[in-house]
């Protein structure tokens, strides 16, 4: 694709209006929407935005700055407006001066995914896992806590009624060049996911973004409201996103080895050890909201210990028995409230940090974890992942590798954010203590 390809394709499609999008430090996409007139002078990197209005991002007496376009990413949206049709870019953020601007997620992602190269790898590929909830709307079009069925695990109609919601998804996203490879039903109710195939880092994490927006806009058309919130509701398990990871050089799986014990190599057991180093230092970024940490606990199926297995679901990693150019690893932990740019960031330098220092993995750890009591843990090594967010920040802020995943913008900026996050949820008075403590 270049520009005058896109030039064409935008002519030829009635296309009226194109929406530069970009991501903003929490993962919440933004965009500047300009008419078709205006593409020629975006595609020449030259249409300015103020950044000061975009939390996280440059103070008010810095506030220009521009949005670069990454042409791979241009497609026309399945929604149309009565002139004719809109189109998207991804943007990266730059300062007027042409430097890449620091605190741009997709920019920092980009950084490390070249130091990835350094070593002599690829390409790092992500099979991402995202869950969501739909509810109900009310008569002022406001969200409801009543989910739209009462399903389970795979279950079809009629106790899944988000079927035909989930169907017009996976439509709309193969419009959009999505390769689907399955949707069902979770195991909450009003519970749904919809996997699609792997890609490169960058780009799944486009997709990522992508996926939110089209799940949100077409659930509104069935009058429904979809969140990404990790635990909307008490009682029943929250939503998560697992990561599949994989490491390549050239177009070779660098994890699989069919000589080698599982069939996995040295290289992914050493990625294994990086990432169960550094797993409670990113889970800050991996469970970036106060939300985030009522998932993370026994029982609901989200990993709360940080340990391996090759099949056990329990730890927070596994090894799916795909072997080949299939052989990755499961981080499990990870949650969709995640900027997608930022978790691929850390969860790649901690696993490239096992590489790089030949890092040992310890025994996996093959029996139901939540079973376990405290002192069988201990003695195993098995560790928990921080209990809450404010923890969480503690250990982010102690931890070189992770730092470094994260530019100095990035990670004082998310610091400063997320204690006042922190800070002000701590001050709330709850309605359970009411319930518990009214009398």
């Amino acid at each position: 694709m270049n520009k005058e390809k896109v030039l064409e394709i935008a002519k030829e499609q009635n296309i009226r209006y194109i929406r530069l999008q970009f991501t903003d430090l929490f993962g919440k996409i933004k965009n500047v929407e300009i008419p078709v007139g205006q593409l020629s002078k975006a595609l020449d990197n030259k249409i300015m935005f103020d950044g000061s209005s975009i939390e996280g991002f440059v103070p008010i007496e810095e506030s220009d700055m521009l949005l670069y376009p990454d042409l791979s990413t241009f497609i026309i949206l399945p929604w149309k407006v009565e002139q004719g049709k809109i189109a998207r870019l991804i943007c990266d953020i730059y300062y007027p001066d042409g430097t890449p601007f620091e605190g741009d997620p997709r920019s920092n992602l980009k950084r490390i995914l070249e130091e990835m190269k350094d070593l002599g790898f690829t390409d790092f590929n992500v099979g991402p896992e995202p869950e969501f909830f739909l509810f109900k709307l009310n008569e002022k079009g406001e969200p409801t806590l009543e989910v739209n069925d009462q399903g389970g695990y795979f279950d079809l109609e009629p106790m899944d009624l988000g079927e035909n919601c989930r169907r017009d998804i996976v439509f709309e996203l193969e419009g959009m060049g999505f390769e689907i490879e399955a949707s069902h039903h979770e195991v909450a109710a009003g519970q749904h996911e919809i996997n699609f195939k792997y890609q490169n880092a960058l780009k799944v994490c486009d997709d990522i973004q992508t996926f939110k927006l089209v799940v949100k806009t077409v659930a509104r058309k069935h009058g429904l409201y979809a969140t990404f919130m990790p635990k909307p509701l008490y009682g029943i398990n929250g939503s998560g996103m697992h990561c599949n990871l994989s490491l390549f050089r050239d177009n070779v799986n660098v994890f699989y080895d069919e000589e080698g014990e599982l069939e996995i190599s040295d290289t992914a057991r050493n990625f294994v050890a990086g990432i169960l180093k550094h797993a409670t230092s990113f889970t800050a970024i991996t469970n970036p909201t106060v939300n985030s940490y009522k998932r993370l606990l026994p029982g609901f199926e989200a990993p709360c210990y940080v340990a391996w297995s090759a099949r056990n679901r329990t730890p927070l990693i596994r090894i799916p028995a795909s072997r080949g150019l299939g052989t990755r690893v499961e981080v499990r932990s990870v949650d969709p409230s995640a900027n997608p740019y930022l978790a691929m960031a850390v969860m790649l330098a901690a696993g490239l940090d096992g590489v790089k220092n030949k890092l040992a993995v310890p025994d996996p750890i093959d029996q139901n974890i939540y079973l376990m009591t405290k002192e069988q843990r201990v003695e195993k090594n098995i560790v928990d992942l921080p209990g809450n967010l404010d923890q969480a920040l503690e250990l982010l802020k102690t931890n070189k590798v992770v730092r470094h995943a994260l530019s100095s913008h990035l990670f004082d900026h998310f610091i400063k954010a997320k204690k006042i996050e922190w800070d002000t949820y701590k001050a709330q008075v709850h309605q359970w203590e009411r319930d518990q403590f009214m009398d």
